[in-house]
């Protein structure tokens, strides 16, 4: 028997940080999830994402919601902040209105999404005077506004989709309009990511394709979000999140070395650019983030102001 020598590195000890993150939020519903959601912001903010982006509720039901949060985090963090944008009941005009009001915010930056039903369950219909899709949106608003766009792309194929072949249309539709990149579904096995990204490569389409990352901190929840999405749950996750859930801290540290694995192999992969979703909690993703080699970026004191 050959024991392993005493100078092999750990896995994650070589990640140099080459790589660039970005971070989504939703917006608070009370005052306690405020504290919660400006806490992770704070914490994540010395890490310098690409951008952070916040999501707008099914049939746009936080849309003010969405656009304070949006408009603060503009106005008081060093962050490029983005906002979600759907079709789902709103016309081309209200539509319009609340592209305006990002813009005079000083918001650059819209993720354009056709968006879900109000009702669960429903079939999606698009607003008599609105837009049929997010290649629909993603025009409409660049005709509006030169944003910075990115748009949604489905590893395991989009549940309304009619075939693979369909949704990958779809989305080169949506970047053919002008989109800037494509930002995944989240996925848990490295192989669905890169699978899609040699699909994605062999329709033509060259945008970078984001890999959405989703710590896992309630496996119910998840299994529950993943089966409205169409996400595979390995059988094996089930068996390593088996009995914790009376042991918060354990699931944690389950959660993070999973989700951490998965951004180590599609690392290795070559992928650079990674999007949490971090329910508006840090911790997950800053442990991530740290494992692949990301630290704090030191910004510059700024000049004392002469009297």
């Amino acid at each position: 028997m050959t024991t392993p020598s005493a100078e092999q590195a750990p896995l994650y000890a070589d990640l140099a940080g080459d790589l660039n993150v970005s971070f989504e939020f939703f917006p608070p519903k009370s005052e306690k999830m405020e504290a919660q959601l400006w806490s992770a912001i704070e914490t994540l903010t010395p890490l310098a994402p690409k951008f952070v982006s916040v999501t707008y509720g099914a049939g746009g039901s936080t849309r003010e919601r969405t656009h304070n949060t949006v408009a603060r985090i503009a106005r008081e963090t060093p962050l490029a902040a983005a906002a979600h944008l759907t079709c789902v009941a709103a016309s081309k005009a209200e539509i319009d209105e609340v592209a305006d009001a990002y813009w005079d915010a000083g918001v650059r930056h819209i993720v354009a999404l056709r968006g879900d039903p109000p009702e669960a369950g429903t079939a999606f219909a698009p607003h008599p005077q609105g837009y049929r899709g997010a290649a629909e949106l993603v025009e409409g608003l660049l005709k509006r506004h030169p944003f910075e766009i990115s748009v949604a792309a489905y590893p395991e194929t989009h549940p309304d989709a009619a075939s693979p072949q369909s949704d990958i249309d779809n989305l080169k539709r949506k970047l053919d309009a002008g989109a800037t990149r494509a930002i995944t579904q989240f996925f848990f096995t490295p192989d669905a990511y890169f699978r899609f990204r040699d699909t994605v490569a062999a329709a033509g389409i060259s945008a970078d394709i984001v890999p959405g990352i989703m710590p896992v901190s309630n496996f119910a929840a998840v299994q529950r979000m993943s089966a409205m999405c169409n996400t595979t749950v390995p059988s094996w996750m089930g068996r390593l999140f088996d009995g914790l859930d009376d042991h918060p801290a354990a699931r944690q540290l389950v959660s993070a070395t999973l989700a951490a694995e998965l951004c180590r192999n599609l690392y290795m992969g070559g992928v650079r650019d990674f999007h949490f979703y971090t329910l508006n909690r840090a911790e997950l993703s800053y442990a991530i983030c740290h494992l692949l080699g990301l630290r704090p970026q030191v910004r510059a004191a700024e000049p004392e102001k002469t009297a």
